[in-house]
């Protein structure tokens, strides 16, 4: 089956050879082609390049009408498997009280623990799936799905084998992420050890015989977990093929880049709080620094410095963090309005940290984030817009006419 677009006004992020991330200056060069095509066979890009070269015919024929292509964007770092929604937290933030404080009386994480527990994986599955087609309308084509509401090992497992069938059962290309130190369960208050110890020596475990797992990940924050509990878990967790994925300095400067990078983290994520010493660190390594400009807007939390990790030559990932507490939106467009915004990142700048390089955080830098022959037919087309620029200035409009997934039109 072959799919040809024509009349493609403006064909976005196209790589002729494919590169892992991009980063430093190069996080400002957008690479695209004016009036051009692209050729789909099956599930890959076979083709592209200006309408002068486009193939006499295909099965299918869409005419883009001069609208803009850009590869789906990639999303490294999502919780959308949980029960229900919080707004009454909403309001507590509202009324003053801090992340921290709502936590401690009971709410935020554990909150969301004690849903999860009494719902079924049939009613996980059907409220994540809705999330995940949602995600999808908004452009998204591949996205890491982490554990870390069920803070037990039944609950842990539930909420694994529910990503697990949005695999199998969704055009979305997702990770699977392990998150069981996402908080302290209340059942091992004061006995926070205890609950290193259940994690490492019986959810990960448990977790890898059923193969439920591409990563592991860590809140190493102020009030959640140490960078020495942290390193303990990491370590058990590389034994058994979980590459690290850490929460990190989202509270407080926490340490958590520095681990994360000494056992060769994919990404850091959260970063509202980094300093230069950070920046530093990540330079000399391998890990993707990934903020979450929608946690800054939602908590009033700062926004993290990429201008500084641009200037420093990292290759800085954008992703949502869409869970019920912190940022119930997994809209990238928005995202990259809030870069742009609030962080002075260039549209240009965006779109690379959504696309390329949110690939890179997902470990999928050779399949998805750009347009390149023998990468996954994952893009979007837009509705007629004026500029590639318009896309985060108009932050609250639907630029998303169709999505492509896998070869096939879904939207």
């Amino acid at each position: 089956m072959t799919t040809l677009i024509e009349n493609i006004g403006r064909l976005v992020q196209v790589e002729r050879e494919i590169r892992p991330f991009v980063a430093g200056d190069a996080m400002s060069i957008l690479p695209e082609i004016e009036n051009a095509y692209l050729l789909v066979e099956d599930d890959v890009i076979k083709a592209f390049g200006p309408m002068s070269e486009a193939p006499e015919t295909a099965d299918q024929v869409v005419d883009a009408e001069g609208r803009f292509v850009l590869p789906a964007f990639c999303d490294g770092h999502t919780h959308i498997v949980y029960a229900g929604s919080r707004e009454h937290e909403f309001i507590d933030k509202i009324n003053g009280l801090s992340y921290e404080e709502i936590a401690k009386r009971g709410g935020g994480i554990l909150n969301s623990a004690k849903r999860l527990h009494d719902t079924s994986e049939d009613g996980l599955y059907e409220q994540a799936l809705e999330r995940v087609y949602e995600m999808i309308g908004f452009g998204t084509g591949a996205a890491d799905i982490k554990s870390g509401y069920g803070l037990s090992t039944e609950d842990e497992l539930k909420m694994l084998r529910v990503i697990r069938r949005l695999k199998e059962t969704t055009p979305l290309t997702i990770r699977a992420n392990f998150l069981g130190a996402h908080a302290v369960p209340a059942a091992y208050k004061g006995r926070q050890g205890e609950y290193v110890d259940l994690i490492c020596n019986e959810m990960i475990p448990a977790v890898a015989e059923e193969g439920l797992a591409d990563f592991i990940d860590v809140f190493c924050d102020k009030g959640f977990f140490t960078v020495e509990e942290t390193a303990r878990m990491l370590e058990v967790g590389a034994k058994y093929g979980m590459r690290p994925k850490i929460h990190a300095n989202e509270l407080d400067v926490s340490g958590g880049v520095q681990v994360g990078v000494k056992y060769n983290a994919l990404s850091v994520d959260h970063l509202e709080r980094t300093t230069a010493v950070e920046i530093e660190c990540l330079r000399n390594s391998n890990t993707i620094p990934t903020i979450l400009p929608g946690t800054s807007f939602f908590l009033g939390l700062p926004y993290g410095n990429a201008k500084d990790m641009i200037a420093a030559g990292l290759p800085v990932a954008l992703a949502s963090d869409y869970n019920p507490g912190s940022t119930p939106s997994g809209n990238m467009k928005f995202v990259m309005s809030l870069a742009c915004i609030n962080m002075k990142l260039t549209p240009a700048q965006a779109i690379n940290a959504t696309t390329i390089n949110g690939a890179a955080a997902l470990g999928l830098a050779q399949s998805h984030g750009s347009i390149a022959v023998g990468k996954k037919a994952n893009l979007f087309i837009t509705k007629k817009i004026p500029s590639i620029d318009f896309i985060p200035y108009a932050y609250t409009t639907d630029i998303v006419e169709a999505v492509m997934l896998n070869g096939e039109f879904v939207i």
